[in-house]
């Protein structure tokens, strides 16, 4: 098994990046899968390359990155050491990010180009990266397939849920704080996160994005996720019919957490994970 990881890019903002590329190497060129991760997290959170690695197994090259204004630096890419890019993340830069990634990977640039089949190009995202992937394959033709895990139907995270007078006052002051619970940090959100929301919200519009796709899709869910509620899940397959539906008894992030010490996945996780490789291998 082959990592070759935090590789650097460059966002269309001038903020550079790591991208991981996890693949069993061989001479038969192989199928390529895109993951973008949720709000708050980042592309190892929970050991994602135990995820990676599955794939790479099943005859996949699993290519992961860190959003660039995710809040984490090349040389931290699990920690939130860059509050301010945090702050100023945005769903139109985060579809930048996303389509540097994948125009990177058809260049001679990526080391992996010789061992990839482009004709076989897959999204898989998680959360807010689940909703992403929806609009980005929305826009761009070489994507095959496209896999959701615990995806949002609207680009509202996180204020989607907050009163008026939250909303109002993140507008006079300008920045609204998200405590990670894990980190114990106060996280900022500025006001330009919502701005560039109206400005761009048919763009953003996830649900019109995936009822006008017409390529194989798998929405995945947890039905005790109470942080991207399993309505999310059938409002999605409303929009779009003909998209596979996996439920399984869990929560949002599947049974894992962050740091993931065991060598292998918990059992929702792995019921998701195989589920979405049998998915594109068919």
């Amino acid at each position: 098994m082959q990592h070759i990881k935090n590789i650097p890019l460059t966002s269309a903002n001038n903020k550079i990046f790591g991208v991981d590329i996890c693949l069993q190497p061989c001479t038969n060129k192989k199928p390529m899968v895109v993951y973008a991760h949720g709000f708050n997290g980042f592309k190892d959170w929970g050991n994602m390359d135990i995820v990676a690695e599955q794939f790479a197994a099943a005859g996949f090259v699993f290519v992961k990155f860190n959003f660039s204004h995710n809040g984490t630096s090349l040389s931290q890419p699990t920690e939130f050491v860059d509050l301010e890019a945090f702050g100023n993340n945005n769903y139109t830069k985060q579809l930048n990010d996303l389509s540097t990634v994948v125009n990177w990977l058809h260049t001679n640039d990526n080391p992996a180009l010789l061992q990839i089949n482009l004709q076989q190009f897959y999204l898989i995202g998680h959360s807010m990266g689940g909703g992403l992937a929806i609009l980005y394959a929305a826009t761009d033709k070489r994507i095959k397939k496209l896999i959701t895990w615990a995806s949002i139907s609207e680009c509202k995270t996180p204020w989607g849920s907050w009163s008026t007078q939250q909303m109002a006052d993140w507008k006079t002051t300008g920045v609204a704080y998200y405590n990670n619970q894990r980190t114990q940090q106060q996280m900022p959100l500025y006001y330009q996160l919502y701005e560039d929301y109206e400005q761009h919200q048919q763009l953003l519009n996830i649900k019109n994005a995936i009822t006008s796709l017409q390529i194989p899709i798998l929405i995945c869910h947890g039905s005790n996720d109470t942080s991207v509620n399993i309505s999310n899940a059938y409002t999605l397959q409303q929009c779009q019919p003909t998209a596979a539906l996996c439920i399984v008894e869990s929560d949002h992030v599947f049974g894992r957490k962050h740091p993931w010490l065991g060598t292998e996945m918990p059992a929702p996780m792995k019921v998701i994970v195989q589920a979405s490789i049998q998915f594109l291998l068919r």
